[in-house]
């Protein structure tokens, strides 16, 4: 498992849920994928009501990069 190309902690909340859509997740599919990682936590964390841990959201940048380029990570992270 390739690191992602971007820092977790330098994706704002509108990116997070940009890399989610673009990566093919409904917040209820991640919630299958990762152990751990609840529907409500996704929400929270593209509402920016809450910031799930680090690890946490290496996992999910993780995920979601597995289904998208290494440019569209950066596109997706860098400019939302």
């Amino acid at each position: 498992m390739a690191s992602p190309p971007v820092d977790p902690d330098d994706i704002t909340p509108a990116a997070w849920r940009l890399l989610r859509v673009a990566a093919g997740y409904e917040q209820r599919a991640v919630e299958r994928e990762l152990d751990g990682v609840m529907q409500a936590h996704v929400s929270m964390l593209e509402s920016g009501s809450r910031a799930l841990s680090r690890e946490r959201r290496e996992r999910l940048l993780v995920l979601y990069a597995a289904e998208l380029t290494a440019e569209q990570v950066v596109v997706l992270a860098e400019h939302f």
